[in-house]
């Protein structure tokens, strides 16, 4: 004799990998209905599964552009430095 599993109440931001497989479809819907779903193995929480739009804020682009903003707001920003530099030693090479 099986038993029947309960069902997720509504609303619910936890899910276990088997039914996060099995009903893949409705999780991507609560996701950009509810807000991110968390996935548990073994009752752990182990991932969780969020919107495209959020990822890329939360990731944000590589360009560098904030540190450039950063330094070109630097109070600072026009200090010259005098950079010198030892004389390094230089091996002889055969060719």
């Amino acid at each position: 004799m099986s038993q029947a599993k309960p069902e997720r109440p509504s609303g619910t931001r936890h899910w276990v990998l088997q039914d996060a497989k099995a009903r893949f479809s409705e999780l991507v819907r609560r996701v950009h209905s509810d807000g991110p779903q968390h996935v548990t193995v073994h009752g752990r929480d182990e991932v969780v599964v969020i919107t495209l739009e959020d990822f890329r804020r939360l990731n944000g682009e590589r360009t560098g552009r904030d540190l450039i903003d950063a330094l070109q707001a630097s109070p600072w920003r026009d200090i010259e430095l005098d950079v010198t530099r030892s004389p390094m030693p230089v091996r002889d090479v055969e060719l």
